[in-house]
């Protein structure tokens, strides 16, 4: 029986090099959909208006990933007519540039959050946090009570800010020399609200576009 020459059955049967091939495909289909965005101007420069976080908000974040909210909130309102009668505008790449990794995100246990800040009082978040179903009833979000006793810890903030200048956030000198003050005696919970309360405040208003 002569030699089956066919290319495509040779590599069909070698795992390892298939395995290569399926990698350096998938990272040219991967460059071809991100390059593109970096030299778009709308995806790496700031919408009016925003900045980087001040020391408060960046330490609510951090504590916002770290607690996982993530899995259960998105960041992202989509281009769709029933999220931006819901949620507002659509978001856009603007308002995400400081965001290291920004929070995005494709699951909604409970609602996108893109647009919160500033629907709720402070009040009623730091309740919320404590025990959601003291606000709404049938809420299945988890408890947080120990963001009340947690205390901010300023050199983290400090040494956090400072990491985002390296990578080119443009925080003063100043707004990192003053952070651990800025900070001084807020609790983690504090934090929290101050990032929530932050959240869509410089997005553009009204629904689809």
């Amino acid at each position: 029986m002569s030699e089956n020459k066919n290319p495509h059955e040779k590599v069909e049967k070698n795992v390892g090099l298939m395995a290569v091939l399926i990698a350096v495909a998938v990272s040219f289909g991967g460059l071809a959909e991100i390059v593109p965005l970096m030299f778009q101007a709308e995806a790496i420069k700031p919408l009016e208006g925003v900045e980087p976080y001040p020391a408060l908000e960046l330490a609510g974040r951090d504590v916002y990933v770290r607690e996982g909210c993530y899995n259960c909130h998105s960041q992202m309102v989509r281009t769709l007519r029933f999220e931006t009668e819901r949620y507002g505008h659509y978001s856009l790449a603007g308002e995400s540039v400081y965001d290291r990794p920004f929070q995005w995100g494709s699951k909604r246990t409970g609602p996108d959050l893109a647009r919160v800040g500033g629907r709720y009082s402070d009040a009623w978040h730091r309740v919320h946090l404590i025990n959601p179903r003291d606000v709404v009833p049938e809420s299945n979000m988890p408890s947080f009570p120990w963001l009340e006793k947690n205390q901010v810890d300023g050199a983290t903030v400090t040494r956090h800010m400072s990491a985002l200048k390296a990578l080119g956030d443009p925080y003063s000198d100043e707004q990192i020399a003053s952070a651990a003050e800025d900070v001084k005696g807020k609790t983690e919970l504090d934090a929290v609200v101050a990032y929530l309360q932050g959240l869509g405040r410089h997005a553009p208003r009204g629904g689809q576009q």
